[in-house]
């Protein structure tokens, strides 16, 4: 259990988070704040949900700087950051009973991003136009899986080109400290999950 919990109404009493707006060329799209995602609809109403723990804001600007660097076409896209812990059980209560529920933390333990220290990002080009990962965000299917994608490669389900596009994704946030899982290829978290629910205030 966190040492802390708070309301996402009182994340401004608390140090140490950081608002997306202030990291540089990024662009925020926060898809629970929208229809855009798998219970289809809108479930952060009136809660401004664009913020980071500041150790994994940092981490993400230090990204965005290297991929500036590296690729000025293209540009880090935030899909998801803080997501409060009420609204992480309104996700599994959407999907328990399924096996879907694979692709959720349970919220009894915690989501990393209930505590500001995971993020979803992908990428976007010059025009703005989200990079071919093969699947969009929240493709609740193997095709997602990072620890499958070599497989599906070599089936032909994923081509060479969204296989490049996953790889460079990943390398710049591995790059910068965070680290991916087995089957989301947006999702990245910033520290060792144990010690984020140990040491880090959960957002209710």
């Amino acid at each position: 259990m966190a040492a802390l919990t708070f309301r996402i109404e009182d994340l401004a009493l608390h140090a140490g988070f950081r608002h997306l707006l202030s990291i540089p060329d990024i662009t925020v799209d926060l898809r629970y704040g929208t229809a855009n995602n798998f219970v289809g609809r809108d479930l952060y109403g009136d809660l401004d949900c664009a913020w980071l723990h500041k150790d994994a804001a940092d981490a993400l600007e230090a990204a965005s700087k290297s991929l500036r660097a590296a690729r000025p076409n293209l540009q880090l896209l935030v899909l998801d950051a803080l997501r409060p812990q009420r609204v992480q059980e309104a996700l599994w209560q959407a999907l328990e009973g399924t096996p879907l529920t694979m692709y959720l933390a349970n919220p009894i333990t915690g989501s990393i991003h209930s505590f500001g220290m995971a993020v979803d990002v992908t990428l976007t080009n010059a025009d703005g136009e989200e990079l071919d990962m093969g699947t969009p965000f929240d493709d609740l299917t193997e095709l997602s899986h990072p620890g499958l994608e070599e497989g599906f490669f070599l089936q032909g389900q994923l081509t060479e080109n969204q296989l490049a596009n996953r790889h460079l994704l990943r390398d710049l946030m591995t790059g910068s400290g965070y680290r991916g899982i087995s089957t989301e290829w947006w999702h990245f978290d910033f520290g060792d999950r144990q010690q984020v629910r140990a040491n880090y205030p959960r957002v209710l």
